[in-house]
């Protein structure tokens, strides 16, 4: 028989964690105080796109086992465990992770739990954050609250696979029902094979912005690398090809391009560094100072691609291939492809872009931005095109058509996903990233 569960905080990791665990078998009260997205969810509607997860929000939802209300109900005062599962943003006058939404929902969560119940935090927080929120728990309990810290890996795009065979399930407690009581929580990974990692409390916290800053170093490794390629003529992608054999460093997370983004790695690696220089140990994380500096001169090095090419960009038409910071994805959070388009419009350029899943988002926020039905259309009259986000449909672009289009055979690979020789024999000047490549004939 399943546990009785409250997920607390309905985004992008709540939604796809409540939906997980009602596949396990149990049964889950999600709450979510933003109105909008608590009646999208009533009525099935995911209200951002990740693969898979709408067919299975349906499902979840025909169970009777998922239900959502706004605030706490009944059904909380005899759960078995709390998740909380809110946001933790990066603060608007500092790199510092903003944990009010942690604190509130733990305050909240604490008038509804019992001595038998066990509250779990997965938000990403800067260590030393689960030892005040438990003093906030008992204070707001009376009694001395389990809590145990249990970090999330999804990543967008295969989120929903990640949380049914996550590869690690990583549990920090300083008390021994927590691992207990998880272990039960996820039995069905378990018995699929993933691995269960008990740790302190504070190990717990610092697993996430770790790892998280491990991707980032290795990704602006390669982009530091492209730097050197650009002005010796040699071929990154080559480069990280060969060094990718390597067992000691393989071969993901090397590939040269206009950096990485979304709502997780750059705000963790900078709370992280926030958080060092409260602890007093700033030294010991300066290297991701040069991190974050290293990803957004990739962004940068497109501007300046397009200059050298166009001069002033006052009245050009600039078409961006992607929007949203990944494909499989409609998240704009601190998106590179954004970041150009921008930086672009502030200097005059008109811009066209496409996305296939995000043209929700980007009319809403960018109103400026002409955003177009297909990926030709972006095309249409450009002086320069930019492809920003590694959708598999922009493969298949064929550059013959494009050209025809287009009133400037210009295009700046920022992901190198397309076929160079192909794009250069249809008369294209190609600038692919961190690659020695020759230029078309027109």
């Amino acid at each position: 028989m399943g546990l009785r569960i409250t997920v607390i905080g309905l985004g992008y990791l709540g939604v796809t964690h409540a939906v997980a665990l009602v596949e396990f078998g149990h049964e889950v009260l999600g709450v979510e105080p933003d109105q909008s997205k608590l009646e999208s969810l009533q009525k099935g509607v995911v209200p951002f796109y990740e693969p898979g997860l709408q067919e299975a929000l349906e499902k979840a939802l025909q169970t009777g086992r998922l239900q959502f209300s706004k605030t706490h109900t009944e059904f909380s005062k005899t759960a078995d465990v709390h998740f909380i599962c809110v946001g933790t943003p990066q603060q608007e006058n500092s790199f510092a992770a903003n944990t009010d939404y942690v604190v509130a929902a733990t305050r909240d969560v604490a008038k509804f739990v019992s001595p038998e119940s066990l509250v779990v935090g997965k938000s990403t927080v800067p260590v030393g954050t689960a030892h005040s929120l438990q003093t906030v728990l008992n204070d707001t309990a009376g009694f001395e609250v389990s809590l145990a810290w249990n970090p999330e890996f999804l990543r967008e795009g295969t989120a929903l696979e990640d949380s049914r065979h996550p590869d690690r399930i990583v549990v920090g407690s300083n008390q021994k029902n927590a691992f207990e009581r998880l272990r039960e929580v996820y039995k069905p990974a378990l018995d699929s094979g993933s691995p269960f990692v008990e740790m302190d409390i504070e190990t717990s916290e610092l697993v996430k912005v770790a790892a998280n800053s491990f991707l980032a170093t290795k990704i602006s490794f390669i982009n530091a690398m492209a730097e050197i390629a650009e002005v010796t003529g040699a071929d990154t992608v080559k480069l990280a090809e060969a060094i990718g054999y390597d067992e000691r460093i393989g071969n993901k997370f090397l590939k040269t391009g206009i950096g990485f983004g979304g709502g997780c790695l750059p705000k963790d690696i900078r709370a992280f560094m926030a958080r060092a220089e409260e602890l007093g140990v700033q030294d010991a994380v300066d290297f991701l100072r040069d991190i974050d500096a290293i990803n957004q001169r990739r962004r940068a090095r497109v501007i300046e691609i397009l200059v050298s090419e166009l001069g002033d960009l006052k009245g050009k038409k600039i078409g961006i291939l992607g929007a949203a910071f990944k494909p499989n994805s409609d998240d704009l959070r601190d998106s590179p492809a954004l970041h150009i388009a921008n930086q672009l419009s502030e200097r005059g350029a008109t811009i066209a872009i496409h996305d296939p899943k995000a043209s929700v988002g980007l009319k809403e926020q960018y109103p400026t931005f002409n955003v177009m039905q297909t990926a030709l259309d972006v095309f249409r009259g450009a002086d320069a095109v930019v492809l920003a986000t590694e959708w598999n449909e922009y493969r298949e672009i064929q550059p013959e058509i494009a050209l025809e289009l287009a009133s400037n055979p210009v295009i700046v690979d920022g992901r190198n996903i397309l076929d160079v020789n192909l794009w250069l024999s249809a008369g294209w000047n190609l600038y692919a990233l961190g690659r020695n490549v020759q230029r078309g004939k027109h």
